[in-house]
Formats: C-alpha cells, structure tokens, sequence
C-alpha cells in the first residue's frame, strides 16, 4: 500500500489548486502509513495532524477541532470503533470520520456506520478512491453546517423543548437522558412537526446510511424513544405511526391515537 500510495503523490499534486485547506486529523498507529497519507494529503493542499493512540486522538480533536477524521481501528489503546461511537456521543459529533483500516471481521463496517462513522475505507485502498471519498464527505459535512446554520437554535413542540447548540433536551421542564441516535432521531422529527418520516428518510438521517434492516432499527429505537418521553409527568408530544411508511411527531395530540 506505500508503493502505492507513493505512486499517486505526483498525481495528486495537481488538486493542491482546489484544496479547501482543511484540516484532517490522521488516527493511525503505524507510521508507515500515517506519513504517506500526511504525505499524500498534504500534497493535495490540506492540513494534516495525526494521532497514534484513541487517548491523543480525543485530546486533539477537543484541542485542533479538525474538519474531518481518518480513524484506524486497530489502535493500541482502544477499539477504534469505541472510539468513533465516543466521538459521536460527545460535542464533537459533527466532524465526520472515515473509518480505514484492514480489519477482517466482516461486521466492522456495518458496525462502524451504525456508529455514525461517514464512509469506511478497507485497506488496501486505492489513492485516488480514498481522495474522493474525503472530498466527497467534506462536501456533505459542509452542506450539513449550512443548513444548520439557518435552524432555529431551539425547538418546541408543546412542552418538549430542544436546544441545537448544548444538545439538551427537556420535556416540561425535565431533562431527558438521551442516547445520541435516539437525540438525532427526536431532533429530525422535532424538525418538522405532523410532516411524516419515511423510514429510509429517518434511517438516512440519523446513520447517514441506508441498508435493508434500517427500517426495522428505527422502530427499536422509536420504542424507546417513547419509553423515555412517557417516563416523565409532562404530556409528550406523541410519536405517532403511519403504517407502511414511517413516523411524525405530532404537535397537537388532542384525540390522536398511534395506529402502531
């Protein structure tokens, strides 16, 4: 794979012209690599830094807050996919991470973008596929933060109430202890009250990947979602059910009944 790599640096060389100068945090333990693809990244105009342990990784992603992740998994401190699940349940869950790495259990990558990673990349990879994939990610991540920019940084729906910038959620008052998937499941339904989500839609937006037991995830997390609203003594806005469709969260619930 450095053969290869080495091989693409003056190819590369060319898209230094529209490199957006981000800055990409390197999570990998073997410097072989690590330096070819500082070598290769830099080449192409972006900021590199680079991490050898999950431990320095955490440290430098809460310091440098760099615009994209490449995550090893094999690290030596740590799962890499405890990693990336602990950098999405934190602040710091909207960087975008790109899981590579040539790992042989064949659930590593389903179980990575379950985990909220972006893109995984098994290795040997190609240069000029890894490239794209970067570009592509950085593009999707940009377009993310221009739309949340023109959010509200609150949303209410009856007495529940969200706050975008401290990811807080309380219902009449209430703190509700959410998981991060459940928090980004409520947040899209909350984003648009009595619209109805289509499982794939909710899938796409909380995992930023579909596949074809997407739909019957999202009804075991609804259903606890649901847990957690009914455990407090406020009235929730009700999650209701469409059948054959998805979900909407209702914000007027007087006679409305779950067909669930």
């Amino acid at each position: 794979m450095a053969e290869e790599l080495e091989t693409g640096l003056a190819g590369t060389a060319l898209a230094s012209k529209r490199a957006t100068r981000a800055q990409i945090l390197i999570v990998e333990d073997d410097p072989s690599t690590s330096g070819m693809l500082k070598d290769l990244l830099q080449s192409s105009g972006y900021q590199v830094l680079n991490a050898e342990s999950g431990a320095q990784a955490k440290a430098m992603v809460d310091e440098a807050r760099p615009d994209l992740i490449i995550l090893d998994l094999m690290l030596p401190d740590m799962d890499g996919l405890v990693l990336c699940s602990e950098l999405r349940s934190q602040a710091q869950s909207d960087i975008p991470i790109i899981v590579c790495s040539g790992t042989n259990r064949r659930r590593d990558a389903i179980l990575a973008l379950r985990l909220g990673a972006d893109d995984f990349v098994s290795k040997p990879f190609d240069i000029y596929d890894l490239e794209a994939r970067i570009e592509a990610v950085l593009r999707r991540s940009t377009q993310k933060s221009q739309q949340r920019a023109i959010e509200p940084d609150h949303y209410r729906v009856g007495d529940l109430v969200i706050d975008r910038s401290r990811r807080h959620v309380t219902l009449g008052g209430e703190e509700l202890q959410l998981t991060p998937t459940e928090y980004r499941l409520l947040y899209t339904l909350a984003s648009r009250p009595d619209e109805v989500f289509s499982r794939d839609e909710l899938a796409q937006r909380v995992w930023g990947y579909r596949d074809a037991s997407s739909g019957r995830a999202i009804d075991v997390h609804i259903r606890r979602l649901r847990v957690k609203l009914d455990s407090v003594s406020a009235a929730p806005p009700p999650i209701i059910s469409v059948r054959g469709f998805g979900y909407k969260l209702v914000s007027g619930h007087h006679g409305v009944s779950s067909v669930a």
